[in-house]
């Protein structure tokens, strides 16, 4: 009994004293502009997200950051108007001429500035005119957003699986 404890404490010993140098001093950014895009940059679902863009050759690849970014914002899911964007309009590719539409906001016919118009716009919508308004599921957005299709929801879903499979059984109060 004896021998098993000093096998046990010095094997404790000898791993406490190779663990390394441990420091509990924290890295403060100058500016909280420059230590969010660092954050964002280094979130993996930003590479997520724009890996699987890239792979469908999408235009909204290089917006990752910015739709990760808005979703964190406005506190939904970071892969449902991306998602959206794989259903109206297969990832931004089939759109109405200079319209960064992707969406098919108002049946594809509103014409956004730019992608990242279009997201803003478009997420903050989702938060403000449907979640916060008694559609916190993709269910209940679905029966607003694209009332004929009995399809939508299921196909959002989908995408979102697609994106990154994590349960999207939810809703999205909050």
């Amino acid at each position: 009994m004896l021998k098993r404890l000093t096998v046990l404490i010095v094997s404790a010993l000898i791993f406490i004293l190779s663990a390394g140098e441990i420091s509990a001093a924290v890295s403060v950014a100058d500016s909280s502009a420059t230590l969010k895009k660092s954050q964002v940059n280094s979130d993996y679902r930003v590479r997520v997200l724009r890996a699987y863009l890239s792979k469908h050759n999408s235009p909204l690849a290089e917006y990752a950051g910015y739709f990760v970014e808005t979703a964190d914002k406005y506190n939904i899911d970071w892969r449902l108007v991306p998602a959206i964007s794989g259903v109206e309009s297969t990832f931004g590719k089939r759109i109405p001429a200079n319209s960064f539409n992707a969406y098919g906001w108002a049946n594809g016919a509103y014409k956004f500035k730019s992608w990242e118009d279009s997201i803003e716009i478009v997420t903050k919508a989702l938060r403000e005119k449907y979640i916060d308004r008694g559609a916190p599921s993709i269910a209940k957005i679905a029966r607003r957003y694209a009332p004929p299709s009995s399809t939508w929801a299921g196909n959002v879903k989908f995408f979102m699986r697609k994106i990154e499979p994590l349960p999207v059984a939810f809703t999205l109060e909050g």
